[in-house]
């Protein structure tokens, strides 16, 4: 069950990376909106707080620290666009 959880937890967290390197190679994170990422940043902190409180569930931590990294990244690239014109 480890294991399953860790590999759960790893997809789960990579599942915003093709979106954080999609506004890294656009410059922009256009087309996501504010209530949707507001949401999703929400969520995250919210349920790492809680997680963090519990314990063995470090496949969790790993997973909602890892989105947090690429929710930023997102984020920065909608609130300072490196280019206008797409």
């Amino acid at each position: 069950m480890e294991t399953l959880g860790w590999i759960g937890s790893i997809l789960f967290a990579l599942c915003a990376l093709p979106q954080a390197l999609h506004s890294i190679r656009h410059g922009h994170s256009d087309g996501l909106t504010w209530g949707f990422l507001g949401m999703w940043l929400s969520g995250e902190i919210f349920t790492l707080a809680y997680v963090a409180s519990k314990q063995d569930v470090l496949p969790l931590i790993a997973n909602y620290a890892a989105n947090l990294v690429f929710l930023t990244i997102i984020i920065g690239f909608k609130i300072f666009p490196r280019n206008t014109s797409h």
